[in-house]
């Protein structure tokens, strides 16, 4: 059985700790007053990879790290032997936005990690209005407006008539981007993360195998 170390990061308040109970069943309040991780949560628990080549459990050690950069130098540690990455951040922030390509570089590009190996969630919390807002870094849903030019983005806000213009690094553009809501869609947050796991075992296959193939030659 694989066990798989996946950091979630991201910027404070933007619904990492919901998320990781909520995988992990530690609890089944989504909601809640807010309480800021100190440094790091470590949760332990199995789950399903959807499209891994045996199909078997796996062992999920899941990082619930802190957004405050008052907790930077204990990053590297945080890092060491990770196996994935899922950046969160609530897309109803525009500071959130600001910060993926910090969160990035700092967790994710200095660990030259795969693309299948990362993954970016906007993080709709309770009464944000996820039907009325979508937005893209590069990969536009149906029925909304928005266009991808070169390195920037464009949202388009129904409830406030207007367009945003946002960077977004190449890089970046090419992580999956999916949307979460605990409140109406907490099968299909569930899902997407057992895909996404599932990348990641057969990430960790394919390393597994080269590195037994290299013994052996």
């Amino acid at each position: 059985m694989f066990k798989a170390k996946i950091l979630f990061i991201g910027p404070s308040e933007s619904g990492k700790t919901a998320l990781a109970n909520f995988l992990s069943d530690t609890t089944e309040n989504v909601g809640g007053e807010y309480r800021p991780t100190q440094g790091v949560r470590i949760l332990e628990f199995e789950s399903q990879p959807e499209g891994s080549g045996d199909n078997k459990s796996c062992e999920v050690e899941l990082w619930d790290c802190s957004g405050d950069f008052k907790f930077e130098s204990c990053w590297p540690a945080l890092m060491k032997d990770s196996s994935g990455v899922v950046i969160i951040f609530n897309p109803d922030v525009p500071s959130h936005l600001k910060e993926i390509e910090t969160w990035y570089a700092m967790f994710i590009s200095s660990q030259g990690l795969l693309d299948n190996q990362c993954l970016l969630i906007a993080h709709h919390k309770p009464g944000s209005g996820v039907e009325d807002e979508r937005l893209s870094l590069g990969n536009p849903s149906a029925g909304h407006p928005e266009l991808l030019y070169d390195f920037f983005y464009y949202y388009y806000s129904p409830s406030t008539n207007m367009f945003v213009l946002y960077h977004a690094a190449s890089h970046l553009s090419r992580l999956p981007l999916v949307h979460s809501n605990l409140e109406e869609e907490p099968e299909d947050v569930r899902q997407t993360f057992c895909r996404y796991l599932g990348n990641v075992v057969n990430t960790m296959s394919e390393s597994r195998e080269r590195e037994e193939m290299s013994i052996i030659t």
